[in-house]
């Protein structure tokens, strides 16, 4: 009769962890940062069909990597929370708090109970009149929430972007200059790639870019694609602040 085989608690929460955060490193980074007038959400994604960026609500968007079919389920589910509490209720008390909480609750309970945690990490951002009333969150696969200021990186090597990014981001920086600098850090290159040849450029095509704009009266989100980026990419010239 063989023996039934055992995991301690604590050894099955690392190897499930463990297992999301290889499944998270393996997508493409997501940069989330603000500026003046809003919150700008990039990445590098030729796909035209596939988001990773998506509007929830009136001034809410939401960002995501890892596996798309866990993510995209998210983003339906928090459109239908967000559209419920609205219609519930009223437009103003839907706000990005407590989209996080649901999302938190969601992702702490997958990751505790089911055989295989959401390969996904998420932010949902939300702007506000000014920017000091601007809300980013990101929430990570095990349920954990964090309130983030100014910016964050996820996914891929965030670690390292998430560097270059605080080498280069202000407060108060213009559209075109926060796009400058995301494009730069997306293009960074990493580990051995570093010390070989000159740095990648990623192609305007090659970008989903979106915005919560605050000077919009009610839909703040907006995506930015064709000549509208290229503009905002090419008004701005890199400088030495924001070639990190």
């Amino acid at each position: 009769m063989s023996m039934p085989f055992y995991v301690s608690p604590e050894q099955l929460m690392k190897d499930r962890a463990d297992y999301a955060r290889k499944g998270i490193a393996r997508g493409r980074s997501v940069v989330v940062a603000a500026y003046d007038d809003g919150i700008a959400f990039a990445t590098e994604n030729p796909s035209r069909a596939l988001h990773k960026i998506s509007e929830i609500y009136d001034r809410i968007a939401f960002a995501a990597v890892g596996k798309y079919n866990e993510f995209e389920n998210l983003r339906v589910a928090g459109v239908r929370y967000a559209d419920l509490r609205g219609y519930s209720y009223d437009r103003s008390d839907v706000n990005a708090r407590g989209l996080a909480n649901a999302y938190a609750q969601t992702l702490g309970t997958v990751f505790t109970t089911e055989s295989k945690p959401l390969e996904v990490e998420l932010v949902v951002a939300q702007v506000g009149l000014t920017h000091e009333l601007d809300q980013i969150y990101r929430l990570s696969y095990d349920g954990s929430v964090g309130d983030e200021h100014g910016y964050v990186v996820m996914g891929g090597q965030a670690e390292q972007l998430g560097e270059a990014m605080a080498t280069g981001w202000r407060p108060e920086m213009t559209l075109p200059e926060v796009l400058t600098l995301v494009r730069t850090v997306l293009a960074t290159p990493i580990g051995s790639a570093a010390t070989d040849g000159e740095p990648r450029q990623i192609p305007a095509a090659h970008l989903e870019v979106a915005v919560l704009d605050r000077t919009r009266p009610r839909r703040a989100f907006r995506r930015l694609a064709g000549p509208v980026l290229e503009e905002l990419l090419t008004s701005t010239p890199p400088t030495s602040t924001l070639s990190t």
